[in-house]
């Protein structure tokens, strides 16, 4: 087989699983929130930065695990940023949406209220941080060279294991504990789920917590795998979203799924286009689908 397209198959899948966690807190927004939340894409810009500022203050890249081109404080720098940035999104939900669901404002309402909300947090970051890309960590790493001849970053291989762990963590979180099954039956039906005795107000606490949690990850990961800048959650915006919508809202499964494919096309359709036409591909993707299966690969419509 074409080493290239090995080669882009590889990097592609590690795109596709860092978009894949970011995707998840997408679909769990849109089923449980009812709404789409265009400031999830800053959330994972903060949580990026969140590790970063734990890097500077101490001195994770002064001893770098080998092969990896980071030390083990790192780990540290991961928790700290997703505790960080689930605050803020319980902190936005305070200040912002649920005033706006207590007085039973328009979706449309909420949608716009992202938007800004978006907006204060990017241009927050830019003025702290300032414009030009930064590192976690300049220590010069060597590619490893796997079979069949793909060759991949140590720091690539943490990420997508790390992603693996996440994920089999958040979908043993939603199966086996009770506020993972109260988010799930929320999901289905809120009325019905309040009717029953679940605490709608703890569950959307929780959605808050947890879509915040994995969108830091998704960009501590990529910040790790290329670098971070301030546009770097706006980057991912559509990616994110192509991704939920592909998998099919509500399915976590799905955003994991979905996360793949427009990582793969992403990085594939290079070898054939021109890499200026790289961002297009999630939305004609998600044009494709949308018009074959309205519902996504794994939805299932209005509930």
């Amino acid at each position: 087989m074409d080493p290239l397209f090995l080669q882009h198959t590889s990097d592609g899948i590690l795109t596709g699983a860092i978009i894949a966690l970011g995707a998840i807190g997408v679909t769990l927004s849109m089923t449980i929130l009812r709404f789409a939340n265009f400031g999830h894409s800053e959330l994972v810009t903060f949580g990026a930065y969140i590790a970063l500022v734990f890097v500077s203050f101490s001195g994770i890249g002064a001893q770098p695990i080998d092969p990896f081109s980071i030390g083990w404080p790192f780990f540290a720098a991961i928790a700290a940023a997703g505790v960080g940035t689930a605050l803020l999104a319980l902190a936005t939900d305070w200040l912002i949406f649920r005033r706006l669901r207590r007085s039973n404002a328009a979706r449309l309402t909420f949608i716009f209220a992202s938007f800004g909300a978006a907006l204060i947090l990017r241009n927050l970051i830019m003025l702290g941080f300032g414009a030009s890309p930064e590192y976690y960590s300049r220590e010069l790493t060597m590619a490893i060279l796997i079979p069949p001849g793909i060759r991949v970053m140590p720091d690539q291989i943490l990420v997508l294991g790390l992603t693996l762990v996440l994920v089999v963590a958040l979908w043993a979180f939603l199966t086996f504990t009770r506020a993972g099954l109260a988010m799930r039956a929320v999901a289905e039906s809120p009325t019905l789920s309040s009717v029953s005795g679940i605490d709608v107000n703890s569950v959307t606490r929780w959605t808050w917590i947890l879509s915040g949690g994995l969108a830091a990850m998704a960009g501590v990961f990529f910040g790790l795998t290329v670098q971070l800048r301030p546009e770097m959650g706006f980057n991912l915006l559509l990616p994110l979203f192509a991704a939920a919508i592909l998998g099919g809202a509500g399915s976590v499964f799905g955003a994991v799924v979905g996360g793949l494919i427009v990582g793969l096309a992403e990085n594939l359709s290079v070898i054939w286009i021109s890499p200026g036409y790289k961002m297009a591909i999630p939305f004609l993707l998600m044009l494709v689908l949308l018009y074959l299966r309205p519902h996504g690969l794994f939805g299932r419509g209005e509930r």
